[in-house]
């Protein structure tokens, strides 16, 4: 039975311009913190204006049937689950730690960050055996369970909601298991990362009932996400090259087809336009300066559209 929040997050139909209901692709993100900024980011870089001006828990896209969810994190699994929300971005540790019947549709590249043991800094730590017999504090107790029982170690698990860190200084707990990024709130509490246990990203999931223009709005919207992530992960290139140097050059440059190779107004010099991978980078730069490229001009690329 839903709950009255859930009625009220189900009971919105989009009016079309001929007043009939449209449906609205129904997304649900964190309220607050990285996570949230990071999804807004997407959504907006995708061209979809929303508004977030006040502390509302549901908002519509101004240019986009979407309709956007601000909901506690731990919550959102069982939103989409249950159909309250069709899809949503979340941590991919949260469904690691907690499964739910859902499908995992598109991992996003951000908000990166790992699931870790950690253990006051000035402790001698020589293995996973160190755990046996110790107390762990965490707020992913079914993570940490698997994987001391993969390697057959016996602790302590003291489940904490939030400041997991203090516990060990605190007297509570011998170390924890937390999501680390920086590494800077470890080292601030004293402790150190021992061992990785996973790492995580965010990811899209939808539920698996959804219905067939909810779908076709969801493709829509996959597609301007990855234009948008493939316009992220690459640069887009100008160089001058010597035309005895150009088929070395292009070798180097396949770019999306291959490159574009206009010539120049001093005789014997080309302008060759391509498309570099930004995990390549500076490998095909200093490839492209050996081989002859001058006027290495490297511009952002603010859509990609296959």
């Amino acid at each position: 039975m839903l709950t009255p929040l859930l009625v009220w997050l189900n009971s919105s139909p989009f009016r079309g311009l001929g007043g009939g209901v449209m449906e609205k692709l129904r997304i649900a993100i964190q309220k607050s913190g990285r996570l949230n900024q990071d999804s807004l980011k997407l959504i907006k870089d995708c061209g979809i204006s929303v508004d977030t001006g006040d502390d509302r828990l549901k908002v519509n896209a101004q240019n986009f049937p979407l309709e956007v969810f601000f909901l506690r994190n731990s919550d959102i699994p069982q939103y989409v689950q249950d159909g309250v929300a069709d899809i949503a971005i979340i941590g991919e540790n949260l469904l690691i730690e907690k499964p739910h019947q859902v499908d995992m549709i598109k991992r996003l590249g951000f908000s990166k960050c790992k699931v870790s043991l950690a253990i006051p800094k000035n402790e001698d730590y020589n293995g996973i055996g160190y755990f046996n017999g110790k107390r762990l504090a965490t707020s992913y107790p079914n993570t940490v369970q698997a994987f001391l029982k993969e390697h057959n170690i016996t602790a302590e698990i003291h489940e904490i909601s939030g400041s997991v860190e203090i516990a060990p200084n605190i007297g509570l707990a011998d170390g924890i298991c937390d999501i680390v990024s920086t590494g800077s709130t470890l080292f601030k509490n004293g402790l150190k990362e021992v061992e990785v246990l996973h790492k995580s990203e965010a990811i899209m999931i939808a539920g698996k009932n959804l219905t067939a223009e909810a779908q076709a709005l969801l493709d829509k919207l996959l597609f301007r996400i990855n234009s948008v992530m493939a316009a992220r992960n690459n640069k887009y290139i100008l160089l001058n090259a010597p035309n005895d140097k150009l088929k070395d050059i292009i070798a180097l440059l396949p770019g999306m087809k291959s490159p574009t190779i206009l010539p120049l107004a001093e005789e014997g010099w080309s302008s060759v336009h391509s498309v570099i991978s930004e995990k390549e980078f500076w490998e095909k730069i200093d490839a492209l300066r050996a081989n002859g490229a001058e006027g290495i001009l490297v511009v952002p690329i603010e859509k990609m559209v296959g």
